[in-house]
This record gives C-alpha cells, sequence and structure tokens, in this order.
C-alpha cells in the first residue's frame, strides 16, 4: 500500500505541490512507495503551476482508510484533514503552522516544523544534497510554493532564508522570479469562473474565538476589484457557507498583493466588532481596509478577538 501524503483541504499551491515534492523525495530517494494526493480541486495557481512544470494533479481523496500509511503536510490541524484521519498510520508531519492538537498516531513519528514561510522550504533543507537528483519538475513545485506563500517577499513570514532558497531555485531553473511570480498571482487573481460559495471556500481555514467558530477566507490578488465588485453577493453567501460548514460567521479578507493591504468584508455587527477590536479599524461601511496585512498566519488569526 502506498504512503499517501497530502496537505490541508482547499489546496493551495503548497498544499498541492508539497505532496508532489515529498512524494517524489520517498518514492526516488528512500525507496518508500508514496503516492501525492488532493483533498480538493486544486485553487488556480496552483493548477497552473502544476502546467507549467508539466506535473500530473495528484489524486483528489475524500478520506483516509484505519491503517492507511500517511504523511502530512502544509498542516496539522484535524480540521483541515481527513474526518478519519485520527485512525490512519501518520508517518511524518512537516509543516511551518503553530501546533494545533488533536492529532493521534500509532506511534513515535517524525515531526518537522519550523518557522518558515513555506513547506518546500522545509523541505528544500530536508532533501539536501539529495535535491541534486530532482527533475525540473520538483524544483519548480518547490519555486513556485516559495513564492506563492511569501507574495514574492512581501508577507511578513518570509524569512532570509525562504529567499535565499527561492533565489537558488531560480537561479537553477533560469527563472526572472519577478517576472514568473507575476505570473502566478495572474492566475491565483482570474477568480471569474468561480462561485461566491466557491470564493468563500476557496483558501478558508476554521478557527475558533471566544466562542465563535469562524471560516476565515483570504483571496490573494492583484485585482482587487474583480473580487470586491462582486461584494453584495459575497455577503449574501456568507450566511449559507456558515451554515453549511458549521461555523459562526465566514470573515472574508481581500489581500491586495501590490498595494500591501487587506479589505475585510462587513456584512454585520458581528464582523464590524472583529475589525475594530482586532485590528483597531474605525468601520463606517460595509468593507475595511487594513494597510499592511498580508498574512493569515501572522497578521490575521493571532490578532482575531470578538
Amino acid at each position: 500500500m502506498s504512503t499517501l501524503v497530502f496537505g490541508h483541504k482547499s489546496p493551495d499551491t503548497d498544499s498541492t505541490g508539497s505532496p508532489i515534492i515529498w512524494a517524489w523525495y520517498l518514492n526516488e530517494v528512500k525507496g518508500i512507495d508514496a503516492a501525492p494526493a488532493l483533498l480538493g480541486e486544486p485553487n488556480t495557481e496552483a493548477a497552473f503551476v502544476l502546467d507549467r512544470w508539466s506535473l500530473d494533479k495528484p489524486q483528489i481523496i475524500s478520506d483516509v482508510a484505519d491503517g492507511q500509511a500517511v504523511v502530512i503536510v502544509d498542516t496539522n490541524n484535524p480540521a483541515e484533514l481527513p474526518t478519519n484521519i485520527n485512525k490512519a498510520d501518520i508517518r511524518a508531519i512537516i509543516d511551518h503552522h503553530k501546533l494545533v492538537g488533536g492529532l493521534e498516531t500509532q506511534g513515535p513519528i517524525h515531526i518537522t516544523m519550523q518557522p518558515l514561510a513555506c513547506t518546500a522550504t522545509i523541505m528544500h533543507d530536508m532533501i539536501g544534497e539529495d535535491l541534486s537528483k530532482a527533475p525540473e519538475g520538483i524544483k519548480g513545485a518547490m519555486l513556485s510554493c516559495i513564492l506563492s506563500d511569501t507574495l514574492e517577499f512581501r508577507s511578513p513570514t518570509t524569512t532570509d532564508h525562504d529567499r535565499a532558497v527561492a533565489e537558488k531555485l531560480a537561479g537553477e531553473l533560469g527563472v526572472n522570479i519577478s517576472d514568473f511570480a507575476a505570473e502566478l498571482f495572474a492566475a491565483k487573481s482570474d477568480v471569474s469562473a468561480f462561485s461566491e460559495e466557491e470564493l468563500l471556500r476557496m483558501d478558508s481555514k476554521e478557527y475558533e474565538v471566544g466562542g465563535n467558530q469562524f471560516r476565515v477566507s483570504v483571496l490573494e490578488t492583484t485585482s482587487p476589484k474583480m473580487v470586491l465588485d462582486r461584494k453584495d453577493a459575497l455577503v449574501a453567501a456568507m450566511p449559507r457557507v456558515a451554515e453549511q460548514d458549521g461555523a459562526d460567521q465566514v470573515l472574508l479578507f481581500v489581500i491586495d498583493i501590490l498595494n500591501e493591504e487587506a479589505t475585510l468584508l462587513i456584512p454585520n455587527e458581528l464582523c464590524k466588532a472583529v475589525a475594530e477590536k482586532s485590528f483597531g479599524a474605525s468601520v463606517s461601511g460595509d468593507t475595511v481596509v487594513l494597510p499592511g496585512v498580508m498574512s493569515r498566519k501572522k497578521q490575521i488569526i493571532p490578532n482575531l478577538k470578538v
């Protein structure tokens, strides 16, 4: 039975590319039969990355069987993983998020968690000299993950090491970072084909704050107007998504990559209170701009208050 390697639900570029990278390493370097998997369709940017580097889209799974060998990457949060995850045989966790708790393993496992901006950066270090054996697509996926998660080094989660690894990979691949990042973000920004419900779930994670269950969604874009022009429809969809997903409220942050700011939609008094208490914002309408806010992990989640 192959070891399945997967990241979180609503897979972004890191949760699409990192399973591919690690499955390659397990198969080709460690001699362990492994296969990448996704917990849903990849977003538009991740789909672009698969096409750009001629990578096969991993199989999409909805759950795991009892005893299935798995490696979890880019998350350690049970809410973002298959329902049956604690009955699987978790072999390793590779992640760059805070430790949430709630996962159970059948025995001691390898856990690697580093305060870096991207799981792929951690994998670069773990693979080490064996990366010289990697085909172009694996290095391309690694570069794509880092540029996506750091927003081309604009995100406050970016470390000097993330930047150094990305620049090294770009040099080896003959890729201009600015040009390639512009292609990535253009792919990420084209959301015209998605419904409002899909947009609210596209890059979304669940958190409990002050007794309230929030679905915290971000849309990173170089064209925020494309999203904000659909503001009324998005607000109308929020209660439906919240009810279907067992949340009290959806919070939507539209991240303007180029202007380095976020716009938070304010559909009701709860969201207004969150904006004012969490970010010191003064809210007078149905949106509020939060200058400098770029990272859910470092700037949004740690500050959420109700």
